[in-house]
């Protein structure tokens, strides 16, 4: 008996085109319906992510931010750890040294740099964050000028590398630099970093805990390499046919690719069997 089903967004819930198909958004409300709990698992904003739920007609607790953020309405969090402002400042600082892309990613809005590649500026660069129109995002020159005016402490800093090499670079030395974090890599490219006692698997522990669900009573679906730990403390965990090699040999499932309506096809084969859960 499975009590609650956890879909990452991109690559997963949405096909290629950033839309969800017909055929998902039935699936959603077939388990809904068996009475199994719904949650979004994502590494986007809570708006961005909101915005998905109202078009599933999913009213749950969102995991948001790779797990900081933790709500069903933006200003009643039940979850949220944030980088503190001085070491969000730190990591700029040592960012502004590589060529990439960094956005820090409140709840509310975002800050980005601008960034010039191949002689063209990069003004208007969307690594994830969702429609701007519901998540205002402000292009700066320099990300640490910005925050000498303006701390912020983020959930969450989000950036995209032009160079594998300068990446690893980047990596060792924030880790070395700066205590009490984690990377994570959601594609080749892109970093997510967060407080330590952060990531999408203690994300699905905050809710176990909160709504009493066992993990093994949870389904997880995912796509990405941050992924992995979600799926594997699940009680099933599921990959997307279009997911990396690693992500799939740590599931118990492998459904279709997020264009071959895989969340849909592997709803249906899980929970057909499965009886309506009786409110307790």
């Amino acid at each position: 008996m499975y009590r609650l089903l956890a879909l990452n967004i991109d690559g997963t819930l949405l096909r290629s085109n950033s839309r969800i198909s017909r055929e998902t958004k039935d699936a959603i409300e077939y388990v809904k319906r068996k009475g199994v709990y719904v949650t979004l698992v994502t590494e986007r904003p809570f708006p961005s992510a909101k915005k998905i739920a109202k078009a599933l007609k999913v009213d749950n607790l969102l995991v948001t931010h790779d797990g900081a953020f933790i709500a069903s309405e933006l200003e009643e969090p039940v979850f949220e750890r944030r980088l503190h402002e001085d070491k969000a400042f730190h990591i700029a600082e040592i960012l502004e040294n590589y060529h990439c892309h960094i956005r820090l990613m409140h709840e509310k809005f975002a800050i980005g740099n601008k960034v010039r590649q191949k002689n063209q500026l990069i003004a208007k660069m969307t690594i994830g964050i969702g429609d701007p129109l519901f998540y205002p995002v402000t292009f700066v020159d320099s990300v640490c000028e910005y925050l000498l005016n303006n701390p912020i402490s983020p959930p969450k800093i989000q950036v995209q590398f032009f160079d594998k090499e300068e990446k690893a670079l980047a990596i060792k030395e924030l880790r070395a630099e700066v205590p009490n974090i984690n990377i994570h890599r959601s594609n080749d490219n892109r970093l997510e970093i967060v407080a330590n006692t952060v990531s999408k698997a203690r994300g699905l522990q905050f809710l176990s805990k909160h709504l009493g669900i066992s993990l093994a009573e949870m389904v997880a679906i995912g796509v990405s390499e941050n992924d992995i730990e979600m799926i594997s403390q699940a009680g099933l965990g599921v990959a997307m046919g279009n997911a990396p090699k690693t992500v799939k040999q740590a599931a118990d499932w492998v459904t279709r690719s997020n264009n071959q309506n895989g969340v849909s096809y592997m709803v249906r084969e899980v929970f057909r069997k499965q009886l309506k859960i009786q409110n307790q």
